[in-house]
């Protein structure tokens, strides 16, 4: 064989061994990716449960008792700011998640604020057993979407710990793959919680 078709079958052969490379980390990236649009999936899943369950709660509240209007009116206004704050999946960016996230804390904020104001003044309606099983269901969901939303935030640690390890950062930036946002806890996570017992 002459010595430039040996040349010419080596590069081939490199430029092929480059491509395939390339490919498999394209499709590795890809699935990791799908992995985060499914973790946001179940997210919004357990989300929409609850926003499934404001207006039992409300109809339930409003069917017992002379319900306060302020109460009601933070609750809707929150669940309107969910309805409002769509989230791409496709992009899931930092700045994305915390706009969802704040539209979600205010409306847990509302809710908490509804069943305590509700319990401690209207306590006969806490023995109805429609009361109690909507509370629990809320209750239910509320750890539902802790847990989907720790599953979400490992899809996107292992997502963009592939994204920005070597040698798959070198071409990540070039196929179009960029990094996701995590969930985080909101600032008031970190002071201690008041319990009060109204009897």
């Amino acid at each position: 064989m002459k010595k430039s078709t040996i040349t010419i079958i080596a590069i081939v052969g490199v430029l092929a061994i480059i491509v395939f490379w390339v490919i498999g980390v394209n499709n590795k990236l890809v699935t990791q990716e799908e992995n985060v649009s499914k973790a946001w999936s179940q997210v919004e899943n357990v989300y929409k449960r609850r926003m499934d369950l404001i207006p039992q709660l409300v109809n339930t509240v409003q069917g017992a008792a002379n319900y306060e209007k302020g109460v009601l009116t933070e609750v809707t206004n929150a669940r309107a700011g969910v309805q409002q704050t769509q989230v791409d999946p496709s992009q899931l960016s930092e700045q994305q998640i915390a706009a969802y996230q704040k539209a979600q804390d205010n409306l847990t904020k509302a809710l908490a604020n509804t069943i305590k104001v509700t319990v401690e003044r209207y306590p006969e309606l806490t023995a109805t057993q429609g009361f109690r099983d909507l509370q629990t269901q809320l209750e239910g969901t509320e750890n539902r979407i802790t847990v989907e939303r720790g599953k979400f935030n490992e899809a996107v640690q292992a997502y963009n710990t592939k994204l920005r390890r070597f040698p798959t950062s070198l071409i990540a930036g070039m196929l179009g793959f960029e990094k996701k946002g995590y969930f985080t806890a909101p600032e008031e996570a970190a002071e201690p919680v008041n319990v009060e017992f109204n009897f």
